[in-house]
């Protein structure tokens, strides 16, 4: 079994150069994922100056573990925004999500890119008789939106249903073969791209903006954040607005391939799609849960797993991936100040990526041409929000850290033990070979990490950074590692 995503098997990487020296540009984007690689994409024949960094490698964070669904079927995510917000806004998100649809579908056409994009029919379902009332009413919403829905007593899946909707018109494709073609076309036309480059501070000068690494600055214009999850300048405002839920999927190989994708209506999801190549493989999601709650990643995986060989699967791809939810169901797309152009964010996307990073691409790149885009306002990162999501959030975030906080070491961990050193709390992992030293503090806001047994990762179960067995930041918003040093 590998511990690693389908999307990246035999995948061949190019890489990029490290940024080594200080430069100046027009745009700055943050982030080599689909929301960056899109807003590059958009705006690579602007006349603009165009430079990219990525902390890590070209689509290897949220991108490269997605069930690579483009959809509009989005479990029940049309009845929410209204009971949320409202018709009008609701009936607006669909749209943006059909807009993204056709978008996708235009630069595959045009720029003939392979990467298995493939038309399918899409089901939300239910095995729950209290949820079937959701699904109906989103079915309501659906039609008065324009749109034809099957409804379903039983369908053929492998998980039990009681009563299912489906739609005709949506796809599924290979995310990291689309992004790579996209990155191949911004960098034919001058799109300067960083690859191990990590900003960790921005800061204001007059009319630009000066981002750091640990040993280069790039001044810049015009800034797009694209991380999956930012740093701000204006401290707490993410973790307020959105909470991290993690989910846990397996690729099987199996016989037949269906041209079909189905998805639960609620929490906790389960997801399958199949994805056609060398192999036809059935990609099957589940488990996923709010990251301040069950932190026994390692049960989380074998539930998974278990579940995909109740099914009769034998999982030879085991992969998580994370998610910010948004309090509104609405991503967080525009101006992180007001009536300021030139410092941009796209994140918050619903586990709906997809669609929604190239949204992103699309909003923002009108916003830095000074175009007015129809789907500004319902994405604006400073739109008022619900005061009771708002609550919600930071209950779950105390909530972890006083539980965390209390108990360092939990029950189900093997070969770690905890001691204070220097006045620092510290963790030893023996993996049989030798010992591995990690402060236990998240450099982020201070909450106390988790161990990933099944990933070998240590994670922050407030905000979900991630460092490796060593203590180096493999993904924010922490800035920087807990590597043990001794001389500290």
């Amino acid at each position: 079994m590998n511990n690693s995503s389908l999307w990246i098997k035999d995948l061949k990487i190019k890489k990029y150069k490290v940024l080594n020296k200080n430069i100046n540009t027009d745009i700055l984007i943050i982030g080599g994922g689909l929301t960056g690689l899109s807003c590059a994409y958009y705006l690579k024949n602007s006349n603009l100056n165009i430079c990219l960094v990525e902390s890590g490698y070209i689509g290897m964070g949220v991108s490269s573990k997605t069930t690579g669904k483009v959809t509009y079927l989005q479990e029940t995510i049309y009845t929410d925004i209204e009971e949320k917000t409202s018709f009008d806004t609701a009936k607006k998100y669909f749209n943006s999500q059909k807009f993204a649809i056709n978008e996708i579908k235009k630069i595959i056409d045009t720029n003939k890119i392979d990467c298995n994009f493939y038309k399918v029919k899409s089901y939300i379902f239910t095995d729950n008789d209290d949820d079937i009332e959701n699904i109906e009413n989103e079915k309501n919403l659906l039609e008065k939106f324009g749109v034809k829905v099957k409804k379903h007593d039983s369908i053929n899946i492998k998980l039990n249903s009681k009563y299912a909707i489906s739609t005709d018109d949506t796809y599924i494709f290979h995310p990291i073969k689309f992004i790579y073609s996209l990155k191949e076309l911004c960098e034919k036309d001058n799109v300067n791209i960083y690859e191990q480059t990590k900003i960790i501070e921005i800061k204001k000068k007059k009319d630009n903006y000066i981002c750091y690494t640990k040993n280069v600055k790039i001044k810049a214009k015009k800034v797009i954040i694209a991380c999956h999850y930012p740093f701000f300048l204006k401290p707490f405002f993410l973790p307020l607005k959105v909470h991290n839920e993690k989910s846990y999927v397996t690729a099987s190989i199996v016989k037949d391939y269906k041209d079909e994708i189905f998805i639960t209506s609620k929490i906790p999801t389960k997801s399958i799609r199949y994805h056609k190549d060398n192999d036809n493989y059935l990609i099957y999601l589940s488990n996923s849960h709010n990251i301040c709650n069950s932190v026994n990643y390692k049960d989380n995986f074998n539930k998974t797993i278990s579940e995909a060989k109740k099914l009769k699967l034998n999982p030879k791809y085991v992969w998580s991936n994370e998610d910010l939810i948004t309090v509104d169901k609405i991503p967080y797309i525009g101006r992180l100040e007001e009536n300021n152009d030139n410092l941009l964010i796209g994140t918050g996307y619903n586990t709906w990526g997809m669609t929604n990073s190239v949204l992103a691409g699309y909003i923002l790149s009108d916003i830095i041409k000074g175009n007015k885009n129809e789907f500004e306002e319902l994405t604006n990162p400073l739109r008022t929000l619900n005061c009771s999501g708002v609550i919600v959030n930071i209950g779950s975030n105390l909530k972890s850290i006083i539980q965390n906080k209390v108990s360092k070491n939990k029950n189900w961990y093997n070969n770690i033990k905890f001691e204070t050193r220097n006045g620092k709390s510290v963790a030893i992992y023996n993996d049989g070979k030798k010992e591995h030293i990690v402060y236990t503090t998240c450099p982020h806001l201070g909450c106390t990490l988790i161990f990933n047994e099944f990933e070998k990762t240590w994670d922050c179960p407030c905000h979900a950074s991630r460092f490796d067995i060593d203590g180096k930041c493999i993904k924010g918003p922490s800035k920087y590692n807990i590597s043990y040093k001794e001389k500290d």
